[in-house]
Order: structure tokens, then sequence, then C-alpha cells
């Protein structure tokens, strides 16, 4: 079974209408160790920006979860998300960014990542990435819509410490390809994340992947 789907999620229906996103990450440049990172953690007071040509994933779930954390100023907040979740991913030319604002004498600064853009993809295994907002074309295959999170077995299950409702809704898949993503997140964990041909950029002023 293969369904196709094209269009924007903001997080205020993420519950109605969810689609899977594209695997991205917080680390810079590293390629972790096999469960080394973390299972949950309190989300910083950035978001950050990701677009990629094409990412095929294997084993994929979803479902909608809290991250809580702060803002910039220290205060404390909750982001509703959609938990995307692979068992593995390959993501052809992917482009990360977030942004500092406000820095004293500065003014804002740009971060961003670019890797996988040659032959060789970015690569990650037991993935998982909180997303705010998604645009992409989406195929899935082997689809189940509506499974209880508690019950999904295509993908590495809900990820420990997440605050969600395992009796709650979810999807899952043998495996999914997306192209032409642009996506906004809050978080990204991974047993490991492989960033080939990793170029990371600095300056000054706005500059995002999208």
């Amino acid at each position: 079974m293969e369904s196709q789907v094209r269009g924007g999620t903001r997080w205020k229906r993420f519950a109605v209408v969810m689609v899977p996103s594209v695997a991205a990450t917080a680390a810079i440049g590293v390629a972790l160790a096999q469960g080394a990172l973390a299972a949950s953690f309190s989300v910083s007071g950035q978001s950050f920006k990701v677009t990629a040509d094409r990412l095929d994933g294997t084993g994929f779930m979803q479902y909608g979860a809290v991250d809580s954390g702060y803002t910039l100023k220290g205060e404390k907040t909750a982001h509703p998300v959609a938990v995307s979740a692979f068992d593995s991913a390959q993501i052809k030319n992917m482009c990360q960014s977030v942004v500092t604002p406000d820095i004293p004498l500065i003014g804002s600064v740009s971060l961003m990542l670019k890797a996988g853009g040659g032959d060789t993809p970015v690569k990650a295994e037991n993935l998982y990435i909180d997303i705010e907002d998604l645009q992409a074309d989406a195929t899935f295959r082997g689809i189940d819509i509506g499974v209880a999170a508690k019950d999904a077995n295509k993908g590495p299950g809900i990820k420990k410490g997440d605050t969600t409702n395992p009796y709650g809704f979810s999807q899952q898949a043998d495996s999914a390809t997306l192209t032409n993503v642009k996506q906004t997140a809050w978080a990204t964990t991974a047993g490991t994340f492989k960033l080939s041909g990793l170029k990371m950029s600095l300056s000054k002023g706005v500059k995002e992947c999208y």
C-alpha cells in the first residue's frame, strides 16, 4: 500500500494532520556512538530549520508529544510536537540552520550546517525528530494510521522519557520517502548520525535554509 501526502502541518492541528518529518540533528559534525545520546532533555529556546532534497527511511512511526524546555530568557515553556521516528534513514543534500537573536553589539547570528550533498548521503540510526511544522512530498509503504502509540511495532517505538499518551493516536509504515522537505523542529536524538561532506558556517544577520 502506498500513500502520498503534500502540504504543511502546524502544531495547533498536529494531532489531526500528522506527516513524517525529515531527519535532522542538533549535534554538529559528530557521529554519535550507538545509544550515547540522552533519551530526554529540556529543549532550548531556539527551534531550527531543516531542508533536504530527499529522505529514505525504514521502520517509521509518528506520535504526538510535548517538549518541555526554556525560552531564551530562561522561562519554562512547553511545545506540542509531532515525533517522527525511523529505525534508519538516509538524507540527501541536508541543510540545517538556527538563528541566535539579539547578541549585544552584534545583533543576530546564524549558524548553518550542510551535509550529504555529494555521492554519500547523511545516515542515521534509531532517529527521533520533534517537529512543529513540515512541508514535503511523502510516500508511505505499508502504512497503518490510527494505531495506539504503545502498540506501534514497525518503527523504534515511543522514545524513553517522552511526555505522551501511550494509548493515543499514532501512525506507522514499513518505509517512507520524502522529497522537497522543509521543516521546523525543536529537538532530535539519534543512536548514530553520520554527516558526510560536513560544512558549517557562522554569519551575522538572519540566514536560514528557507
